[in-house]
């Protein structure tokens, strides 16, 4: 693995792949999954646990509710680089076992707590933005989940919940272009955090449709854990995971720092 290069925040080369190609990358991480399961589902097992218990505690207080999930969804890629890191050591044919994820987590590496935090910076933004919205257009005001369905989701009369998709879309699109790729790069490669982020910016220019399409994927597959009270996660997590790591590799050219 080369040497950090601070001053060096060039992307790197990415390559132009088929559209077709995710569901490659979900059939790749799927058959991780299958070579180290108990590494997975631990990482799933407990999203879905501390998911469950986002709900259970503050079911009562959308805002509140509303802003862990937000929090939580997006530092998930974070929390997944054990993944990462056993995809690549399954790669490697090293050991893929708990040691493997332990030596990344320990780390502490500088780079993926930063991105964590900017993550974080922009759920925020996010919870800001969609409390506003709703706030003002919505009374009286939601108090729970069940408010939220029954009168923006559900309501006959379109418009607030449309402009909710809308502008989430627009705020969740440079979030991912920014991601996609640039988290297991941090883990593989001793870059810059500025270069990860160019290099993932690269990587959806080069492939816009293919990775629309991964990103149509991963919300669906996330809905879906999220929507059977978070026992699906237990499945999602590890495959995305893994997933996402294969897509790192199909996408950046790998080449000397």
């Amino acid at each position: 693995m080369s040497e950090l290069i601070p001053a060096d925040h060039r992307p790197l080369h990415v390559r132009k792949v088929h559209s077709l190609r995710t569901f490659g990358w979900l059939l790749h991480g799927w058959n991780d999954f299958m070579e180290a399961p108990l590494v997975g589902l631990a990482h799933g097992t407990l999203m879905g646990v501390f998911g469950g218990a986002l709900l259970y505690f503050a079911w009562s207080s959308f805002w509140v509710l509303a802003g862990a999930f937000s929090g939580f969804l997006l530092v998930a890629p974070i929390l997944s680089t054990g993944l990462y890191a056993v995809s690549r050591a399954l790669l490697r044919d090293e050991p893929a076992d708990f040691s493997t994820v332990f030596k990344v987590w320990a780390s502490l590496d500088r780079r993926l707590v930063q991105f964590g935090i900017l993550l974080t910076a922009m759920g925020t933004a996010w919870v800001i933005t969609s409390a506003a919205l709703l706030t003002l257009g919505v009374k009286p005001a939601l108090t729970t989940p069940s408010d939220f369905l029954q009168r923006v989701v559900l309501n006959p009369n379109p418009g607030i919940f449309e402009i909710w998709l809308l502008i989430g879309g627009l705020m969740a699109a440079p979030l991912f272009a920014s991601s996609v790729v640039a988290i297991p790069l941090l883990v593989d490669r001793r870059v810059t955090m500025q270069c990860a982020l160019r290099t993932s910016w690269r990587a959806v220019s080069a492939n816009p449709i293919c990775l629309s399409l991964w990103a149509a994927i991963v919300m669906t597959l996330t809905a879906l854990g999220l929507g059977t009270l978070m026992f699906g996660l237990i499945l999602v997590i590890p495959v995305l995971g893994h997933a996402t790591w294969h897509a790192y590799q199909d996408l950046v050219v790998h080449e000397t720092a």
